[in-house]
C-alpha cells in the first residue's frame, strides 16, 4: 500500500460534483391540475436542488467530503445566497460555483401528488452553458471521484477527461438524451441512465438492448435506474444484472435518483464492490423516498447501514 493510499484511508473520500444548482419551488397537491384550472396546494417548500447538487447533499450525509462546481445566475442574488447557505449547511464546499452574468439561477416548479410522484417544469437559461469552471488542478486537488450531469457536458467534459487521465473514477448521471458521439462516453468510468434518457439515447424500448447498444461505444460500466423496478447494469460479457428496489412507503420521489447517484459515487470512491455499491445506492434512494423535501430528505450513513442490516441481503439476478 502506498503512502497516498494510506492517507486516503484516514480521511473522507472527496467527491467533485459538477452540475447546475436549481431553486426548487415544491408544491404538495391532491393531483396535477387540469389545463386552465386553479387548484390549491396542501404544502409548500423552497429549497436548493438540481441533479448533482442533490447528489452532493446525499454524499455529504453519507460521510463524503464534497466540492460543488457549476454555474449559477448573476441576477437574483438573494436566491443565490439562500441556495449557497443551504448547501453550506450540509457541509458542502461551494467554492467551485461560478456566477454567470445576465441570467437567473435555474428555477423549477415541482408538483408532488399523494403517491409521491413529481411533475416538474424547469427553466435554465442557455447562457449558463457559457460558464468557465475553475481549472482542473483546482477542482481535482485531492479528488477521489467525480459525479457530473450529462447535461453539463459542454463545460464538464474537459475536467472529466483530465480526471480519467489521472485514474479518477468519473460517474455520469445521464438524465437527458445523450448523443452517441458524446465525448463523455469516452472519459467516464460509469454511466447510470434514467430509464427515459436511456431509451431515447439508444432508440430502443428494451432497456437491456439499449444498454448493449450504448456499450459498443464506451468502455464505461453502464447501468439504468427505473424507480420501483430497481436498477440494471451490464456485467462481464454484456450480461445484465438486476438489483431490485427496496419496498418502502413512498411520500416523495424528488431527488431519489440523485440520491442513488450520489451514494453510488461515494461507494465507488470507497472501493466497494460493484454489487455492494448498487445495494448501498438502492437503500439510500429508498429511504429518501420515505421523506418529503427533495434531497433534504436524504438519510444519514448510520440510517442506511441500519436499513441494510434490517433487510435480508438481496443478490443481484
Amino acid at each position: 500500500m502506498t503512502v497516498q493510499d494510506r492517507a486516503r484511508q484516514t480521511r473522507k473520500p472527496r467527491i467533485l460534483c459538477i452540475g447546475m444548482p436549481v431553486r426548487d419551488l415544491i408544491f404538495r397537491v391532491a393531483g396535477v391540475p387540469e389545463r386552465g384550472n386553479k387548484d390549491p396546494a396542501d404544502g409548500f417548500a423552497e429549497i436548493a436542488g438540481g441533479n448533482s447538487p442533490n447528489a452532493a447533499i446525499s454524499i455529504a450525509r453519507l460521510g463524503g467530503d464534497v466540492l460543488l462546481s457549476g454555474p449559477v445566475g448573476g441576477l437574483n442574488a438573494a436566491s443565490n445566497i439562500t441556495i449557497v447557505d443551504q448547501f453550506r449547511g450540509e457541509g458542502i464546499d461551494t467554492g467551485g460555483l461560478v456566477e454567470v452574468d445576465g441570467v437567473v439561477t435555474p428555477i423549477s416548479s415541482i408538483l408532488i401528488d399523494p403517491s409521491g410522484e413529481r411533475t416538474i417544469v424547469t427553466f435554465r437559461d442557455p447562457k449558463l452553458w457559457t460558464v468557465n469552471l475553475p481549472s482542473s488542478d483546482v477542482l481535482l486537488d485531492g479528488c477521489d471521484a467525480i459525479l457530473a450531469e450529462n447535461r453539463c457536458a459542454e463545460f464538464a467534459t474537459d475536467i472529466c477527461a483530465e480526471a480519467h487521465r489521472r485514474g479518477i473514477p468519473v460517474v455520469i448521471d445521464a438524465d437527458r438524451v445523450m448523443s452517441l458521439r458524446e465525448g463523455l462516453l469516452q472519459v467516464s468510468s460509469h454511466i447510470i441512465f434514467s430509464a427515459e434518457a436511456l431509451r431515447a439515447t439508444a432508440g430502443e424500448s428494451d432497456e437491456v438492448a439499449a444498454l448493449r447498444k450504448v456499450a459498443r461505444l464506451t468502455p464505461a460500466l453502464l447501468g439504468v435506474t427505473s424507480g420501483a423496478k430497481g436498477a440494471i447494469w451490464l456485467a462481464e460479457h454484456g450480461n445484465p444484472r438486476h438489483m431490485p428496489a427496496f419496498p418502502v412507503h413512498t411520500v416523495d420521489t424528488l431527488g431519489a435518483g440523485d440520491a442513488f447517484h450520489g451514494a453510488f459515487t461515494l461507494a465507488t470512491a470507497e472501493g466497494q464492490p460493484l454489487e455492494q455499491a448498487m445495494r448501498f445506492a438502492s437503500a439510500t434512494a429508498a429511504l429518501k423516498c420515505t421523506r418529503f423535501g427533495g434531497a433534504f430528505g436524504s438519510p444519514q450513513r448510520a440510517e442506511v447501514e441500519d436499513f441494510l442490516a434490517a433487510n435480508a441481503p438481496v443478490t443481484a439476478s
